[in-house]
């Protein structure tokens, strides 16, 4: 087997070194593991790629699918998830609509953020 190099998210490596330590797998060996399931469930006749579509897209419930096609949703949900995450700037959000927020510090004390005193510190770094 000749081994191709490949770039994959670092939230799926971290996840596949985590799940593969547990199986007795690399994290290499999991990816490979979980790719030939996902090739194997969009393969299968049992999955009705038309029942996940409409559950996506919110015209199906998702309890009417079965063990497999939720597992498919699943997968799909975490994927967009990650996605609007990776996309997510709330400092940047709420610092343009002049709205303060709370966020817990590295200790876990919670420290009320103002937008003027945040694109005031913004400045001084950029001018540095």
């Amino acid at each position: 087997m000749t081994a191709m190099p490949t770039r994959i998210e670092p939230d799926l490596y971290d996840a596949a070194k985590t799940v593969g330590a547990t199986m007795s797998r690399s994290a290499a060996q999991q990816i490979n593991h979980w790719a030939r399931i996902g090739r194997e469930l969009e393969a299968a006749q049992g999955v009705s790629s038309r029942d996940i579509e409409a559950v996506l897209a919110g015209r199906a419930p998702y309890d009417t699918l079965n063990v497999r096609d939720q597992a498919v949703v699943r997968a799909e949900w975490d994927e967009r998830i990650a996605d609007a995450q990776h996309s997510l700037d709330l400092e940047a959000e709420f610092t343009e609509a002049g709205q303060d927020w709370v966020e817990a510090d590295t200790e876990g004390n919670t420290v009320l953020r103002e937008p003027a005193l945040v694109a005031k510190s913004t400045r001084r770094r950029r001018t540095r």
